[in-house]
């Protein structure tokens, strides 16, 4: 039987049947003639060097009713960016690269930096889909904006109508979509997710009890995923963090925003394959580890600002939890793979929840000295205030770069 079962706050739009894709975006065009959309791409220029992006590459050269695409690339020197403008200069609708590391927007972050806007020093995902947004938003006439990484191996164009058409079709009134699919090949991965993320999230409502925050974030089926849309209004106002953990910060902000009758999740593909990080450890402060602990300090920072109150007793029975309940997912899911015949090694998963436990521990010591920690990426309703003539300063630059000039 089809999963058609809503549970959680938020709605969930499940894939139940063998709906078409063609049939979908025969609708996304005609909705597109009156509601402009923007897909938002971050990626690196190593990404232009493996397969997963040419075929993202191929698969968007069928998708015709996009306003625009933008792309924000870093770590590319001007060569790169101009041969990644030809590469993507292949596909239907209007392109604007933005070079972050070309001269003309780091003088952008330069002048934001100067009138105390915190975090343009840091580069990353968190700094360019900011980016990306604000000059998303330059344009009056663009209406709602998807937005997904550029490492999925397995990519198709449903992702797009699917993370589009609840926030697009008229007689939906959605104004945050986020994705979510399986990560499954020979053996379960989403360490982070299955591992960190839930068994925390339980942690902190049997430490603390349960509240409309974390009940809100409980009912994601997929936190973590990269792929997410909204529309113009919403985006005006949200703060984005520059660390690991901004999925879990964009979703604070999308909860600070808006109603939650107003966010759905919706299954965008059945399985998603991309690159694997390490693990890392307390001694490396690398891979993953790195991930859990920034999304571990985000969730203390949250909570603390909703009124909950923290101290090291509270987080020893945090430690606690979490050590239980990290335990109980490892039984679910040994049983999961079994059932379906998959590999499954156990040891490798208590390795990895020991790793999440010092995680905990490091992002609350962390917590205790800092409680405000890493400074979010200010709105762009922000800095518009601030800055009334950005805008045009802004987008003055990106079409220098992209017309050469």
């Amino acid at each position: 039987m089809s999963d058609f079962f809503q549970n959680g706050v938020i709605t969930t739009l499940q894939n139940v049947c063998e709906r078409s894709i063609e049939d979908m975006e025969a609708q996304l065009h005609v909705f597109g003639k009156r509601r402009n959309m923007v897909l938002l791409l971050p990626a690196l220029y190593s990404e232009f060097e493996t397969p997963a992006m040419q075929t993202i590459i191929d698969e968007l050269k069928d998708v015709t009713y996009l306003h625009k695409i933008i792309l924000g690339l870093d770590q590319a020197t001007e060569a790169q960016f101009i041969e990644v403008k030809k590469r993507m200069s292949v596909l239907k609708c209007d392109v604007d690269v933005l070079w972050n590391d070309g001269p003309r927007i780091k003088e952008i972050y330069k002048t934001l930096t100067s009138k105390h806007f915190p975090g343009l020093d840091t580069p990353g995902k968190g700094r360019n889909v900011w980016t990306m947004i604000g000059y998303g938003l330059i344009d009056q006439d663009n209406y709602a904006f998807a937005l997904h990484d550029c490492d999925i191996v397995n990519y198709k164009r449903d992702i797009v109508a699917r993370l589009f058409y609840p926030i697009i079709h008229p007689a939906l009134d959605f104004e945050f979509n986020k994705g979510y699919y399986s990560r499954v090949t020979d053996k379960l991965h989403g360490r982070v997710t299955r591992l960190f993320y839930t068994p925390i999230i339980k942690s902190l409502i049997l430490t603390f009890g349960s509240n409309k925050y974390l009940k809100y974030m409980e009912s994601f089926r997929y936190a973590l995923s990269g792929e997410f849309s909204f529309i113009r209004s919403l985006g005006r106002g949200i703060a984005i963090s520059p660390t690991w953990g901004i999925e879990v910060s964009t979703l604070s902000e999308v909860y600070k925003n808006t109603s939650n009758r107003r966010i759905c999740q919706t299954e965008i593909m059945q399985t998603y394959e991309h690159k694997h990080q390490d693990l890392g450890s307390k001694d490396d402060g690398g891979g993953v580890y790195k991930m859990a602990q920034d999304i571990a300090k985000t969730l203390f920072r949250i909570l603390s600002q909703e009124g909950v109150v923290f101290s090291k007793a509270s987080l020893q029975t945090l430690l606690s939890s979490y050590y239980q309940e990290s335990r109980f997912e490892i039984l679910k899911y040994d049983a999961l793979s079994k059932i379906n015949g998959l590999a499954y090694d156990r040891q490798d998963e208590i390795l990895a929840v020991e790793a999440f436990q010092d995680a905990i521990e490091e992002a609350a010591n962390e917590f205790y000295i800092d409680p405000m920690g890493v400074p979010l990426l200010s709105s762009w309703i922000t800095v518009r205030s601030v800055l009334p003539e950005f805008s045009n300063t802004f987008y003055e630059a990106v079409k220098a770069d992209n017309e050469g000039l």
